[in-house]
């Protein structure tokens, strides 16, 4: 093992087993650039940094460094949604379309912004009309949307809304609440949540982001997600992704970038009835973000699934992960957050194996 591949960081009193699987991940190869933190009763007792931030293998791993955890992102444009519901710009149950006309076409006349943040819309990927358009055609990109007949008649059947729930919801604040997601997340959610978690990382941050990359380059194509992921074309390209142009704009649905510590406060913060996010959207709203919404058999992630407005539950946990390796997670069994945030773009699999270091269960959060 190299000296760059090191795991830096501390482990409070009884947590050293996870410190010694992040090990074996270094050691093994299967992990090349990651961050682990665990928080419980309000302090961080796993802070862990391994490997590299960079495909050179210049720069080590920091417990600052900020990557890309795809889906993971979809959880933090719930809430943003949820603050427009909250100051009545919209409501969970009526009608996108009573507010937004041009959306309600071609068999989305009755969708509603609920159906929407439980992926049972009908519009799990962008349609083939959008096939031509780049990677960051917001305009073109929401266009095709609003244009398009959903899959299934919303409601009536779940897949995980995978490239398109961003775009679905930073349309409906644009035309219902006059801002963007972006405005919403960056100038509400972040400062009122305390996060080192940006959509649009700021020129002051770029030199922290990770570079992604991949375990195996045949591993977007082995993909069960493949099929929803290849509309715009480029959201799996490492070579596209790893760019300020990327990094600097906002595709809701899987590019914020943010470190595992920040990740792992907020989950540990996430269901507290004197917590940031329950001030955030007040009593009513955060038991309807915490609460089961739907359970059925999700064909993006090829299971059946529970989802929360923003979030995948169990009897074990809450939590939400993204392709290729990172999730994080509350434990409902042991009261403590965590997350485990990586670079190298592989299955779910280190992220089990610290979860399990835990006592937890992370069956069910990604995409693969």
């Amino acid at each position: 093992m190299s000296a760059g591949a090191k795991v830096e960081g501390y482990v409070a009193d009884g947590y050293d087993k996870v410190r010694e699987v992040f090990q074996e991940l270094m050691d093994d190869g299967r992990e090349t650039g990651a961050g682990v933190s665990v928080w419980r009763d309000g302090r961080e007792v796993v802070r862990l940094s391994g490997g590299w931030a960079d495909t050179g293998r210049h720069r080590a791993w920091r417990s600052d460094t900020l990557v890309q955890p795809y889906s993971l992102s979809k959880s933090f444009v719930t809430l943003a949604a949820l603050v427009a519901v909250r100051d009545g710009a919209l409501a969970l149950d009526e009608p996108i379309a009573k507010r937004w006309p041009a959306y309600g076409v071609r068999g989305k006349e009755r969708t509603t912004l609920r159906q929407v943040l439980t992926h049972r819309s009908g519009q799990p990927r962008f349609p083939s009309e959008a096939a031509g358009l780049d990677l960051l055609d917001d305009a073109g990109l929401r266009e095709s949307l609003a244009m398009a007949a959903p899959e299934y008649v919303p409601g009536t059947s779940l897949g995980e809304h995978a490239l398109t729930y961003g775009h679905l919801v930073d349309a409906i604040l644009r035309e219902t609440a006059g801002t963007t997601l972006g405005e919403v997340y960056n100038e509400v959610v972040r400062p009122a949540l305390g996060l080192d978690a940006w959509f649009g990382v700021p020129d002051h941050a770029l030199e922290r982001v990770a570079d992604l990359e991949y375990a195996d380059p045949e591993w977007p194509r082995r993909l069960h997600a493949a099929p929803w992921l290849r509309i715009p074309d480029g959201v799996l390209d490492v070579e596209r992704v790893n760019t300020a142009p990327w990094r600097q704009s906002v595709f809701g649905a899987v590019n914020l970038h943010t470190t595992a510590t920040a990740m792992a406060e907020f989950f540990s913060r996430l269901t507290g009835a004197d917590g940031p996010v329950r001030a955030l959207l007040g009593p009513r709203l955060h038991a309807d973000l915490l609460a089961s919404q739907v359970t059925d058999f999700d064909e993006v992630f090829g299971t059946r699934i529970t989802w929360t407005l923003g979030f995948v539950r169990d009897r074990g946990k809450i939590a939400k992960g993204g392709i290729g390796g990172s999730a994080a997670w509350w434990s409902l069994k042991h009261n403590h957050g965590c997350a485990y945030l990586t670079r190298r773009l592989d299955d779910h699999s280190r992220a089990a194996a610290i979860a399990a270091a835990l006592g937890d269960d992370l069956t069910v959060v990604g995409e693969d």
